[in-house]
């Protein structure tokens, strides 16, 4: 291989993105190839959400210092990509007893809140409901707005990267192929650990309205201000289409209203997207089982989140420099036989 290996990233979600921009700034010579139209990194909320993503989800739990870990190099990628990043924060409203719930699962993350009164909880999250008198807050909980924040990368990565309206089927001409699509099914053959991905499919609910603030927890919803009011996110395993179902999405607009009843009668927009999961719900990142070939897929729900994570570790991988200390636990050849 040259000094400056011919690399193909296959998806221009923010996996691909963020790795074709992280290979590009090492000397690599990168193309994105993307059949293009909208993919579930354009469809998120964008939360770089460590804490809260560990304390309500069991299978991240065990996985808190390497989700730390890359959130805590989104701001050297914000600066790059000219992404704003919001680190205002995220808090937890509801009864009593389920925020009790969350503090306890904080606890277990050797982490603790701060409890905050309803009048506190308002002031950084203008128009929630005044039925909530007390919140839990966290600050180690980030945000970016999605689609702005793709369309920034997009920028920041064409004045070294070339992009390619096409599917990938085959490594073809480039030395590494890097896939850092979904679950890609046209790729089985050629990387067989794709078998071991699981699609999601998620709904999310926009309100076209001007909001700011910290992103705000409920039980089972969250809302997270941006480019208007993102009110998610369902997941329904072994979907893999992208029909929004309005009957799936209504009760996150019905949630999402009582923490924000101000924006009852504001527009909204309904969408789905599919992600791809592991069985340990860590993406796949690193070589995989065929010459050439890397793997950077399978994020879950976390797929900004682990975005600088991911594009450090291939980076690491194709130019011949230490993958770091979680290329370990990301590594393809967990699930192999």
């Amino acid at each position: 291989m040259t000094n400056a290996p011919r690399v193909t990233v296959a998806g221009a979600g923010v996996l691909g993105l963020t790795t074709a921009l992280a290979l590009a700034d090492a000397g690599c010579a990168v193309t994105v190839a993307d059949p293009g139209g909208p993919n579930a990194s354009s469809i998120a909320a964008g939360m770089i959400a460590p804490v809260f993503e560990a304390a309500l989800d069991d299978g991240a739990r065990p996985h808190l210092d390497l989700l730390m870990a890359s959130r805590d190099l989104w701001p050297g990628l914000a600066q790059r990509a000219g992404i704003g990043l919001d680190r205002t924060g995220a808090l937890a409203v509801g009864d009593d007893p389920w925020l009790e719930t969350v503090a306890g699962a904080f606890g277990a993350l050797q982490m603790r809140p701060t409890e905050i009164g309803g009048d506190t909880a308002r002031g950084l999250c203008p128009g929630l409901a005044e039925a909530f008198d007390r919140a839990l807050l966290t600050r180690e909980d980030w945000r970016v707005d999605a689609p702005t924040a793709m369309g920034a990368l997009a920028a920041a990565a064409a004045a070294g990267v070339g992009f390619d309206r096409r599917i990938v089927r085959e490594r073809g001409e480039a030395d590494v192929l890097v896939i850092a699509t979904g679950v890609a099914a046209d790729l089985a053959e050629l990387a067989p650990e794709l078998a071991t991905l699981s699609p999601v499919k998620g709904h999310i609910v926009r309100v076209a309205a001007d909001v700011l603030g910290a992103t705000v927890r409920g039980e089972g919803i969250y809302a997270a201000p941006g480019s208007g009011m993102a009110f998610g996110a369902t997941m329904e395993f072994g979907r893999s289409d992208v029909a929004v179902e309005a009957d799936k999405a209504a009760p996150l607009l019905v949630a999402g209203l009582r923490l924000f009843p101000t924006l009852r009668g504001a527009p909204i927009q309904m969408a789905a997207g599919v992600r791809a999961a592991t069985p340990d719900g860590l993406p796949m990142v690193g070589p995989g089982s065929a010459p050439g070939v890397m793997l950077a897929v399978g994020p879950r729900r976390n797929g900004w989140l682990l975005a600088p994570l991911v594009a450090q570790t291939i980076a690491a991988c194709v130019t011949g420099r230490d993958a770091g200390s979680f290329a370990a636990r990301l590594d393809p050849a967990r699930f192999r036989g």
